[in-house]
């Protein structure tokens, strides 16, 4: 949002983004009984025995890990990227499957003079561990291979473990080869909504992954002992199992467990909500842009979310403070009463988790409870609405999932909950982001995506597409539209001003005609939706201090045209 003060957007190449996201990945099958894995310290259970880091970025860790009871973890520093790398033997003319399971910040896999293609994958900020895997086939005269991670420059630390590099035996002495897991035991339903039932089992000893199956075929694979399935109908019930995975193959299933999902309702939450909305932060800060009360936001948002809550001390809690010097006085009890009195003319009034300052980690379930709990101790002591979540280092979809439900299971049906994903969260639903967003679909209000400081990204037609078109708007929301959220939880966001991102404004004009194409298939660019989307929600700016900056253009022009949408 705000580039000034308080939003910390990365800025990508767009070639670079373009080429990783169209990257095929290859799925690890069953493994040839000649194949080993040639990485050596492949989990760093030896230190960075056998690896090399450029600029002492790297050193081994005790925790986080994925396995066992070491990991790498690497730090960008000014222009290095904290490159780590190992001389890995291989065999001629013949294939390997890279890999390797990574979290934090920005984090590269890639392998170098392998005589004929050499490959890389990527992934952006991810809180738990995810796995990162390509292929690649040796040249001719090829005998060995250098195989690397690394980060990003500016970003922040990322964690590797369980590096695989796993094919024809090089005669290197890699590590020793796993042997398949047993199959998870412990299997059982955890939560049950109208349309998704979560699932719990207990660790195996050697897996690197879990697959999910709901009625005898695969759903998902995922890194922990946990999952939530989605997209199921309502009242119904499934058969669950799930099996171990790592690079010597696939386990036997579990025992099956039945999940029986509850009766339906209306999608998403929201309490009394207009069925088109628009949705406008308000800064709790002086960053040069007007400073506002909450009573001198103008009529036309429906929904503002009070930017930001921070983070405390104690994981996963934050906790909220009025700015009352940098706002020109403005009282705790003034503001209080304003939201108050926004409330009484139908407006919601909710607080957004994140910013500069709103670094907050949900990874298990302690942390889940304490946002939960400070959230709602927040909302009850200034009288929110309800919370966005506008988190910019990754999200764990299973706390965060656990979390919002223990707070809805507080606040009740009225929670207003809303979500502010930049573009690269929700380019696919495995996406932490809109996995999130999905598991709790049945009291979520609207997704606004950030369609701005963003490189090139695809839509949903698999064609690349710049930022500040109506094709950017159109093409990407379509992703989230076909990709299991109702049109309801769907809006656009943009900034209010050129001051209000560093790229990707587009004027009011372009916001409509998006929001036309998208509800009408009138005033479309190249790209044409298939179907129209009626009951889109609306539209979101940054912000409404930097809309009144500039005269209110950006609410008095979009405000009216997405209250008078089908």
């Amino acid at each position: 949002m705000d580039p000034v003060r308080r939003r910390r957007r990365t800025r990508l190449w767009s070639g670079a983004v373009t080429a990783a996201l169209a990257l095929s990945l290859t799925a690890v099958g069953q493994a040839s009984a000649a194949d080993v894995n040639n990485a050596k310290n492949a989990g760093f259970e030896s230190g960075l025995s056998g690896w090399t880091c450029s600029a002492n970025s790297g050193t081994a860790v005790s925790s986080p890990v994925h396995a066992g009871a070491g990991a790498l973890k690497a730090t960008p520093a000014g222009q290095d990227n904290a490159r780590c790398s190992q001389t890995v033997a291989v065999k001629p003319n013949a294939t390997y499957t890279l890999s390797a399971w990574v979290q934090g910040g920005y984090a590269y896999l890639g392998a170098s003079g392998t005589g004929t293609t050499d490959v890389s994958t990527w992934t952006p900020n991810s809180a738990s561990w995810k796995q990162l895997t390509t292929t690649f086939t040796t040249g001719a005269n090829t005998t060995s291979v250098s195989v690397y991670l690394h980060g990003w420059y500016g970003q922040a630390a990322y964690l590797a473990d369980d590096v695989s590099v796993y094919g024809p035996d090089g005669g290197g002495g890699g590590d020793p080869a796993p042997t398949v897991p047993a199959a998870p035991g412990g299997l059982a339903v955890s939560g049950t909504t109208s349309s998704s039932v979560s699932l719990a089992w207990n660790a195996v000893s050697g897996a690197t992954g879990y697959n999910v199956y709901r009625n005898g075929s695969k759903v998902t694979a995922v890194s922990g002992t946990s999952a939530t399935v989605t997209g199921l109908a309502a009242s119904t019930a499934y058969s669950f199992q799930v099996t171990a995975t790592n690079a010597a193959g696939e386990s036997a299933k579990s025992a099956t467990v039945t999940g029986t999902t509850t009766s339906s309702g209306n999608p998403g939450g929201g309490g009394t909500l207009p069925k088109h909305a628009v949705t406008g932060y308000w800064q709790n800060f002086n960053n040069g842009a007007t400073v506002q009360k909450i009573s001198d936001v103008p009529a036309q948002y429906d929904i503002i979310a009070v930017a930001f809550a921070d983070a405390t001390t104690t994981p996963g809690a934050v906790s909220f403070t009025l700015d009352s010097a940098g706002l020109g006085g403005y009282t705790v009890d003034q503001f209080k009463a304003d939201v108050k009195a926004k409330q009484a003319a139908g407006k919601k009034v909710i607080v957004s988790v994140g910013g500069q300052n709103g670094t907050v980690s949900v990874s298990d379930p302690t942390s889940a409870a304490n946002f939960a709990n400070s959230v709602y101790s927040v909302m009850q002591t200034y009288g929110f609405d309800g919370v966005d979540i506008d988190l910019e280092n990754g999200i764990n979809p299973t706390y965060m999932t656990q979390a919002l439900r223990s707070l809805a299971a507080k606040a009740g049906p009225s929670l207003i909950l809303t979500m502010a994903p930049q573009t690269i969260d929700m380019q696919s639903t495995s996406a932490g982001y809109f996995q999130t967003a999905l598991n709790v679909k049945d009291i979520l209000t609207v997704v606004n995506m950030q369609y701005y400081n963003s490189g090139s990204m695809l839509g949903c037609d698999g064609k690349v597409y710049s930022q500040g078109t109506v094709d950017f708007l159109t093409a990407l929301a379509c992703i989230q539209l076909e990709g299991g959220l109702a049109p309801s939880q769907v809006g656009l966001g943009l900034p209010a001003s050129t001051r209000g991102a560093g790229s990707g404004y587009v004027s009011p004009t372009v916001v409509n005609n998006a929001l036309d194409c998208l509800t009408k298939l009138t005033n479309c660019g190249s790209f044409k939706p298939s179907r129209t989307y009626p009951d889109l929600r609306g539209a979101m700016t940054w912000s409404t201090n930097w809309d009144a900056t500039a005269g209110n253009a950006w609410s008095n022009a979009v405000g009216p045209h997405v209250h008078a949408l089908p």
